[in-house]
């Protein structure tokens, strides 16, 4: 009989790791301790050297449903006589290295208990156990104990601590526990503050009126309203001044799911999960009476399932779908306070709201299936925050910033980068605060201190300011190198590769604006081997949201001052002396960048095939081309490359002599894909995709089907959500080619 100490790393702490961990060592008849530590969990456990075997052969294949091991060691130590097994106190020692466990849906056990006439906890709307319910959003700090989470304040009672002490009972150590008598409860008011029953018919009857609902979850506020009353839909919108943005659907069940849109296996598996997120699926065309108003001019919706108590309580008695759109002012963060929501009362009805505090914000994750593939448009609710291991280890304790658009921040230590959940655009005062508080959060919670910070290339960027206002080494890393590493890390690619990097904006090498990038790197450095020809952007930032002004400084290319007579859906969209100025502006290119970006030649094509000329929000333009591909058209326009160029104005001219945008963007879609594959093929490398162009489904499932060994990231957004992990890894670049 020997003394061994097991050291388990990864998501241990707070998924019921230590009272799975007694209830081996008692079927093994093991003596010892499990206890949490700052690196995870650790176990000092007698036993023969085969029994130990077979101790840990079953820790592995039985793991709780929410626990992932990173790392498993184990040490021989000096014999301790132990004379049964204990779970002790926490050991707070050294640097932090656990994962932090992200919050989840309500289990199966506890949806059973809520709807239990004869449970103490029945229609209780903050049921949980150590299997389910909040973790990240109510942490302050680790190890997760309950005086670290926004608990701490509610005094349980005898009931529910007896449970809480009991290492084989199913809430042993649930930091959230409570009951009716000491959890969380309720509120109810209306937009100016009057206090109402809070009781769940009255709520649902509210719903059913015609009201929306600001209703408190797990990250933050959800704006809801009923999705079959056009009506409702609508007085949202226009209070929300949100004209045409898909709204996410929430429903009873996966049955009602299957009600309004086509879902496969894959797609039912990530709706049915215990993470919850929102999954963009093709609507069917009876879709139960759901509103057009939810997603105008689009047949993608976006679905998810209830994943919290109280979520089920009013769908199952509502019984229709519910639209629950995230609680926020354009371009501020998701409300997570009575403060922040209040904002909102304008816009909101009636509050429904509770007590326990939201210590970190999150919002809710929303992905896509395609070719069989998870893609994460927005990474956060139940899969943050997430540590991804290297191929390697950092020298030095490393702070990333991101970009400005769909921001994360990473940190990044030894042989992991922790990746904060999404944050959003840095595009106000508020924004900015959220972004710098989520910095300190890593901070806080892991003990963080960094040594070097990382940062966008472009100057203008909040996020840039941020990193040159720390007292701090700093680093800057070109925008689309640093989409291309982060593929790399989280795949562990270590060979030079292909990186494509397709977005609508990223700051150059010559300080131009770049987007459709072919670049060989690896982790020492890149070289741009093709890019799209420049083109300039009328009137600047103003051609991000008007795609009519991209359009327009391609036909001034591809034509000259004949454009000016040209009768197409461009030139229609701006008056005759609009566009005179206009083309004195583009000759002498004032307020007019240069760019080679793809995000904004699928603006032009929206534009010059009369579907989008103005845009209500970002993407658009790429979305509803989705709606006019038709796959049995398999032609592709003419395109030249030339000098590491790649011009497009073939592919203009084509174009304008089209009518039919079935045909137009087809061929545009199927165009995209050969200039690709054209230039995959002249390098013998493995070719990743990443930038916010490659959200687009159809694009990406026809590259996919013409070069299935391309690689996409499958655990970070391919937009900018994933840069900050890229910038962490760049920390070891020595040299640009």
């Amino acid at each position: 009989m020997q003394t061994y100490k097991l050291t388990i790393k990864g998501t241990v702490q707070g998924v019921g790791f230590r009272p799975f961990i007694y209830t081996l060592a008692k079927r093994y008849n093991l003596n010892g301790t499990v206890s949490n530590g700052s690196n995870g969990v650790e176990i000092f456990i007698n036993s023969s050297k085969e029994i130990l075997e077979q101790f840990i052969e079953t820790i592995q294949n039985e793991l709780p449903s929410l626990a992932y091991i990173n790392s498993l060691d184990i040490e021989e130590i000096a014999f301790q006589n132990f004379q049964d097994f204990k779970i002790i106190e926490t050991k707070n020692r050294g640097d932090i290295t656990v994962n932090i466990p992200p919050d989840i849906s309500i289990c199966k056990e506890c949806e059973a208990e809520l709807f239990d006439p004869n449970n103490r906890r029945y229609l209780h709307p903050f049921i949980t156990c150590t299997n389910c319910g909040v973790r990240y959003s109510i942490i302050y700090d680790l190890p997760y104990d309950r005086v670290n989470t926004s608990m701490k304040k509610f005094q349980m009672c005898k009931a529910c601590e007896a449970e809480y002490n009991n290492p084989l009972n199913r809430r042993y150590h649930a930091q959230p526990i409570g009951c009716w008598d000491c959890g969380t409860q309720l509120s109810l008011q209306n937009s100016v503050g009057i206090a109402l029953v809070a009781i769940h018919n009255n709520i649902v009857q509210l719903i059913l009126d015609g009201n929306i609902l600001a209703i408190k979850g797990v990250g933050g506020y959800h704006l809801v309203c009923d999705a079959t009353n056009k009506d409702a839909v609508q007085k949202l919108r226009d209070r929300k001044q949100r004209p045409t943005k898909p709204f996410a659907v929430m429903v009873r069940d996966i049955e009602m799911a299957h009600e309004i849109a086509l879902i496969n296996a894959k797609e039912e598996q990530l709706l049915s999960s215990k993470e919850r997120p929102i999954v963009l699926l093709k609507s069917k065309d009876n879709h139960k009476g759901l509103s057009l108003q939810v997603a105008p001019n689009i047949s993608r919706i976006g679905v998810f399932l209830p994943y919290t108590p109280l979520h089920l309580l009013i769908l199952k008695k509502l019984n229709r779908p519910l639209v629950a759109t995230s609680a926020n002012i354009t371009d501020e963060p998701i409300c997570t306070d009575t403060k922040s929501i209040k904002k909102l009362s304008t816009i909101y009805d009636y509050l429904l709201d509770h007590n326990r505090d939201i210590v970190n914000g999150c919002d809710d994750s929303v992905v896509m299936v395609v070719k069989e593939q998870t893609i994460f448009i927005r990474r956060a609710r139940g899969y943050t925050p997430i540590s991804i291991k290297l191929p390697f280890k950092l020298d030095k304790k490393v702070l990333a910033v991101g970009a400005n658009q769909k921001s994360t921040v990473a940190i990044g230590f030894d042989d992991q980068v922790i990746l904060s959940p999404h944050i959003g655009d840095l595009d106000g005062i508020e924004s900015v605060e959220y972004f710098k508080e989520n910095i300190e959060n890593l901070k806080r919670i892991y003990r963080f201190e960094p040594e070097i910070v990382v940062h966008d290339r472009h100057p203008n960027y909040e996020s840039t300011k941020y990193a040159k206002s720390l007292n701090l080494p700093q680093k800057e890393i070109q925008h689309h190198y640093a989409h291309i590493l982060a593929v790399m890390a989280e795949k562990q690619i270590t060979q030079k590769v292909l990186g494509v990097a397709f977005d609508g904006t990223g700051y150059g090498d010559d300080g131009k604006l770049w987007g459709g990038e072919f670049i060989i790197c690896d982790y020492q450095g890149y070289k741009r081997v093709a890019h799209l020809k420049y083109f300039k952007l009328l009137g600047g930032a103003k051609a991000i949201k008007e795609p009519k002004r991209v359009a327009l400084s391609l036909l001034f290319d591809a034509f000259g001052e004949e454009a000016l007579k040209l009768a197409n859906p461009t030139t229609k969209a701006f008056r005759q002396k609009e566009l005179k100025t206009q083309y004195l502006m583009w000759q002498k290119g004032l307020n007019a960048p240069l760019s080679s970006s793809v995000g904004r030649l699928f603006d032009a094509v929206a534009s010059l095939t009369g579907i989008c000329q103005v845009m209500s929000f970002e993407g658009e333009s790429g979305m509803r081309m989705e709606e006019y591909y038709n796959d049995s058209i398999r032609e592709y326009y003419p395109f030249i490359i030339e000098k590491k160029e790649i011009n497009i104005l073939p592919i203009i001219r084509e174009i304008v002599k089209e009518d039919d945008r079935y045909i137009v963007i087809s061929k545009f879609f199927n165009t995209v894909v050969e200039i690709i594959y054209i230039i995959y093929k002249k390098y013998n490398l493995q070719m990743i995709l990443s930038g916010g162009v490659f959200q687009n489904r159809v694009l990406l499932q026809l590259i996919l089907d013409k070069i299935p060994t391309a690689t996409i990231s499958n655990k970070i957004p391919p937009n900018d959500g994933g840069i900050a992990l890229g910038q962490v890894v760049s920390t070891l670049f020595i040299k640009k080619d």
